[in-house]
């Protein structure tokens, strides 16, 4: 018996207490960790059903509220948006040592790296990508009021809100001191923009919390709701960009875009666009800068090799009024490795790619669109600043 599971227990209680349910009953664990504990649960007439419980030990506090979880997918299940139906909750701790709830089964790939793609044929990739944005547009449709979500939360101050949970639970869940993440907390802070409508905001929406119909290439269910408020919508938007790389990019070990066949990120946001009438602007490449942000686009004049970190960095991003302002900020993933100057092409080959960083950009005043740059030391690199400006007027 998977341990976090007393099937002596919650056998009889599914029995009582679920429509279909019928022991004895056998379990297997589908997915564990920091996240919720989620169970397949095999009655003796093969009817599978999917048990959801807070993971073992110390827990934060409402991303393992199972009753709020629960209140959430019965809710949705009223609408369009696809979810494994709510079929029961259990709030008492003497059944399994903590609260639990229900949902039926539903067939489908669970889609968090590049070898689950393969199960996706070509053909349907750009289909199950269109499913998927539409799923959320569709998702932030939803009237509030209507289906029983208007308590859910506050809805103003969504992301101060976020800002002060992500605060409180890195405090709770913390085993050293990390100055960077107190500058993040501060800088966001600084920083944040206004809220643009209030929403079902799923709060960790992509691929990987989906079930995708591999055969059909829609979205079967949304999964994984425990992050779910009212907030902005544009936060799952912007969310979905960090499981996302664009064609030709390398995307994280559980992102299945790189795959290839997928669409890129602007299609997405036109298509969401589109479908909401919800004005969304993406910043990226103007078409004079060939590289896309997260490169390095310059090599330091008249040396035939030298390090990847010394360089000149070229900001060139078309948002709503044609560039970045000053002021905004931009992530830059930059490789660490070498250039060779001598290659033929004029941007330059990298070579010996020994690992990457993640650098913070800040737009600043000033009369030119690029900035000689250098990296800190080896030890100190994950906590460099590049400063770049933007072009003139």
């Amino acid at each position: 018996m998977p341990e976090g599971l007393d099937l002596a227990k919650v056998g009889p209680w599914l029995e009582a207490n679920v429509e279909g349910a019928v022991g004895p009953f056998t379990a297997t664990l589908i997915a564990g960790g920091r996240s919720n504990l989620t169970f397949t649960v095999t009655g003796s007439d093969g009817t599978r059903f999917v048990l959801r419980r807070p993971p073992l030990g110390h827990v934060l506090a409402s991303a393992h509220d199972m009753a709020r979880e629960h209140k959430i997918i019965a809710a949705v299940g009223k609408t369009s948006v696809p979810v494994p139906p709510a079929l029961g909750l259990c709030e008492d701790t003497d059944v399994n040592g903590a609260p639990f709830y229900v949902m039926g089964f539903v067939d489908g790939v669970v889609l968090d790296n590049v070898q689950k793609a393969k199960a996706l044929d070509p053909s349907l990739r750009r289909q199950a990508c269109e499913h998927l944005i539409d799923v959320l547009a569709d998702l932030h449709a939803v009237d509030i009021d209507e289906i029983g979500l208007g308590d859910l939360a506050r809805r103003g101050g969504y992301i101060e809100r976020q800002l002060k949970r992500w605060k409180t639970q890195w405090e709770g869940s913390k085993t050293r001191e990390l100055p960077a993440i107190d500058e993040v907390a501060q800088r966001l802070g600084e920083r944040m923009p206004e809220q643009q409508g209030v929403v079902i905001a799923h709060g960790d929406y992509r691929f990987g919390n989906c079930l995708t119909d591999v055969e059909a290439g829609k979205i079967a269910a949304v999964l994984d709701w425990e992050l779910c408020t009212l907030g902005d919508p544009l936060a799952d938007v912007g969310y979905l960009r960090v499981y996302w790389a664009d064609p030709g990019q390398e995307g994280r070990h559980n992102d299945p875009t790189s795959a290839g066949g997928f669409l890129s990120y602007a299609d997405l946001i036109e298509r969401y666009a589109n479908r909401t009438g919800r004005p969304v602007h993406y910043a990226r490449c103007s078409p004079e800068c060939s590289e896309p942000l997260h490169s390095i686009v310059r090599a330091a004049p008249d040396t035939a090799r030298i390090p990847l970190g010394v360089g000149v960095v070229r900001a060139c991003a078309a948002g709503p009024t044609g560039v970045l302002a000053p002021g905004d900020s931009l992530v830059m993933r930059v490789w660490i490795g070498s250039i060779d100057r001598r290659e033929p092409d004029p941007r330059y080959t990298l070579r010996h790619r020994t690992g990457y960083m993640r650098i913070l950009l800040d737009l600043c005043e000033g009369p030119s669109h690029e900035s000689d740059c250098e990296l800190l030391p080896e030890e100190q690199r994950r906590s460099n600043r590049f400063r770049v400006v933007p072009p003139p007027p």
